[in-house]
């Protein structure tokens, strides 16, 4: 079965097609076939696309709308240019599976969308304004390009995190705020942290109920989770994106009544304060210069900028934080995953985090650590009794994986 993966943004489609089926799952065996984005939707722009393993090409086009993006994506894969002897016809592709970022407490796994399924999605938006209407705008693009006869499927980055227990999703406000708004935590990157344990299990040769994990996914946008016995416990990530670890752009974990001080004396409304909390804190306000981890680091070590090096502490500070709170909130743990684009490739990030872990029992490998960039691998020594991994995300493959299932009915893993 060759699945399109579509993940719809305000102003780009990032796709991917991976050739996939139960037995090739059983394998883990698929292929991916080819990856691309449309970036600068509404206007001239630029379209990134990779066959197989080749080299990238950029290309350049007027392109409106998602609609349009995707129709360009598709001509370009059915044409000779592509390279993609698989795909020749739309009837080349046998399914669709979307990356979802809300699905609020409607959807605990992925699913065939229907019409009330896409009700649904549509009925979280409140929770995820920025996102889930661009979602939406991809499903009804692949109905109107592909008709209804082509299977789409959801995978919520919540739906991991439907597992947490009450006394750690709930906040402590008015109870009665919970059941008018639905205030609570849920989490996001669920489908990261969903894969890199199944990977790590898979690796070890574990079961789900001997899978006990604090997950790390750092990127532009950072989580941290709480693994225990395969299923999401506790995460940092709360009712949006932005609370928890410090990020490229987002604060993460503040006292709320700085909100209201910074409306006060800075003359901003709540929307305002919103937006700087969001795009212009993190790493880029700490430092004043970029939200590029790697660019600070590279400025660390040339200029040994203070600034730029607070931000890192601060970064590294509240990761190692929130791996300890979660230990001690599952009773211990087996190994630390990273992931995400610094947690795969920053050996530096890694040993900060790490170093300050030795009380849990996590002897660190420096060797091994900078032999792990963008591969998988233990960082950790073979004596630790708490061990640290790195393992690449792969989130595409996942929800590849979880549409073939639901299209054909099978059972959720988890």
């Amino acid at each position: 079965m060759n699945v399109l993966i579509l993940n719809a943004g305000s102003s780009s489609l990032k796709f991917q097609v991976i050739a996939t089926d139960l037995e090739r799952i059983q394998k883990n065996a698929d292929e991916r076939l080819c990856r691309g984005q449309v970036e600068r939707i509404g206007g001239e722009a630029i379209i990134t696309v990779q066959n197989r393993n080749g080299p990238q090409r950029k290309l350049t086009a007027p392109i409106r709308d998602v609609s349009a993006a995707l129709d360009y994506v598709l001509r370009w894969l059915a044409s000779e240019t592509s390279e993609v002897a698989e795909i020749r016809s739309l009837g080349d592709l046998h399914a669709v599976g979307h990356r979802v970022v809300h699905g609020g407490e409607l959807f605990h796994e992925s699913a065939l969308i229907t019409d009330d399924v896409l009700k649904g999605i549509e009925d979280c938006i409140d929770l995820a304004p920025l996102h889930n209407p661009n979602n939406v705008k991809g499903i009804q693009a692949v109905r109107e390009i592909f008709g209804r006869q082509t299977p789409q499927v959801a995978v919520f980055d919540t739906a991991f995190h439907s597992t947490i227990a009450e006394h750690a999703y709930l906040y402590a406000l008015p109870y009665h705020l919970y059941r008018r708004h639905r205030i609570r935590r849920y989490g996001f990157h669920g489908t990261s942290h969903r894969y890199v344990a199944y990977r790590y299990r898979s690796l070890r040769g574990l079961t789900r109920e001997q899978t006990n994990l604090v997950t790390l996914h750092l990127g532009n946008g950072c989580s941290a989770c709480a693994i225990r016995a395969g299923r999401s416990v506790d995460t940092s990530m709360g009712m949006t994106p932005l609370e928890g670890l410090v990020m490229g752009t987002r604060s993460g974990d503040l006292d709320p009544a700085i909100l209201n001080l910074m409306a006060s004396k800075e003359g901003l409304s709540p929307h305002e304060v919103e937006s700087v909390l969001n795009t212009q804190s993190g790493l880029l306000g700490v430092s004043g210069l970029t939200n590029d981890m790697k660019v600070l680091e590279e400025e660390l070590e040339q200029h040994d900028d203070r600034r730029v090096r607070l931000a890192i502490e601060i970064f590294c500070y509240r990761a190692r934080k929130y791996v300890g709170a979660f230990l001690a909130a599952m009773g211990g743990a087996d190994a630390v995953i990273f992931t995400g684009g610094i947690g795969e490739n920053s050996p530096g990030i890694r040993a900060r985090i790490c170093e300050g872990l030795a009380w849990a029992g996590l002897q660190f490998d420096q060797g091994r650590n900078e032999q792990m960039v963008a591969r998988e691998g233990q960082i950790s020594t073979a004596d630790s009794t708490l061990h640290a991994w790195v393992i690449p995300t792969d989130e595409e493959l996942l929800i590849a994986r979880d549409t073939v299932r639901c299209v054909l009915g099978e059972p959720h893993p988890g």
